[in-house]
């Protein structure tokens, strides 16, 4: 074997051509310039990708992602919280729409229309407000608010009615009803604990006392799919189950027929005339 020898001179390389050294030089620059770039896009698309998906985590946690957009959204992936049982609406709902609002409020409306493609006749909505509300708007306006394709030239008070949910007092609206109907009325029930509103109105029936009827039918029927993380919500559910009237459509249809002066709100019709004696 050849010893190794540790002595041994390094290459001699002043006989490289000047260019070649340069070319080297060159190519290492590129490299270390290349590299440095790539190095930036990394990080931008890693700060890119942390604001994108900091935008639905915003979202999900009922706060708002923009503090900018007001109003309120349909929920994307809506899941009906509440469901009329058992009444006759036509046997279908035209509608369920959920709307969130950025500062946490939730709408659950529930619509239905005597006909397919043409405007509602009867509307739930149950609202439980978030951030964005300091308290209720007058029942009045809110409801006629909603009322789109109704006529409402004036409001007055139409009594109260008894469901599961105790005394909700109504409203009527005059004006046009549709389809010859009698003039709607709308109805409210605010609880505080939790706090949700109940409201909505109808233009259903053919006389005030089945206009009653209806809405009385309607909020005794309504119950509770899901209630989320509000177990005050749930007690309130079945609290009033508890208290809930018998109703089906013959209800409805026999107080459309009967004539109703203490249910109606109506003057009665006397017979004859008074004498003096």
């Amino acid at each position: 074997m050849n010893p190794i020898l540790l002595d041994q001179p390094l290459p001699d390389t002043s006989s490289i051509h000047p260019a070649l050294r340069s070319f080297a030089d060159e190519c290492s620059a590129i490299a270390v310039r290349v590299l440095a770039y790539i190095c930036g896009l990394a990080v931008l698309a890693v700060i890119v990708v942390d604001l994108v998906s900091a935008v639905p985590v915003a979202a999900n946690t009922g706060l708002p992602a923009l503090p900018s957009t007001p109003g309120w959204t349909p929920a994307s992936r809506p899941h009906p919280a509440f469901a009329i049982s058992k009444l006759d609406l036509s046997d279908r709902t035209d509608a369920y729409e959920i709307l969130r609002h950025p500062e946490g409020g939730r709408k659950d409306i529930l619509r239905w229309a005597a006909t397919a493609g043409q405007a509602p006749t009867a509307e739930v909505e149950i609202y439980r407000p978030g951030g964005e509300l300091d308290a209720f708007a007058a029942v009045d306006a809110d409801i006629a608010a909603r009322m789109a394709g109704q006529t409402t030239d004036a409001t007055e008070p139409a009594g109260f009615i008894d469901t599961k949910f105790g005394h909700v007092p109504l409203i009527r609206f005059s004006g046009a009803a549709p389809h010859g109907k009698q003039a709607c009325l709308g109805f409210a029930k605010t609880f505080t604990a939790p706090s949700v509103r109940i409201s909505g109105w109808a233009c259903q029936a053919d006389t005030l006392a089945g206009q009653r009827a209806f809405v009385g039918c309607t909020l005794n029927r309504l119950i509770l799919l899901s209630a989320g993380n509000d177990p005050k919500m749930a007690e309130l559910f079945a609290r009033a189950e508890l208290k809930r009237h018998s109703c089906n459509a013959a209800t409805i249809a026999s107080a459309n027929t009967a004539t109703n002066w203490i249910a109606s709100n109506d003057a009665p019709r006397l017979r004859g005339g008074l004498t003096q004696n």
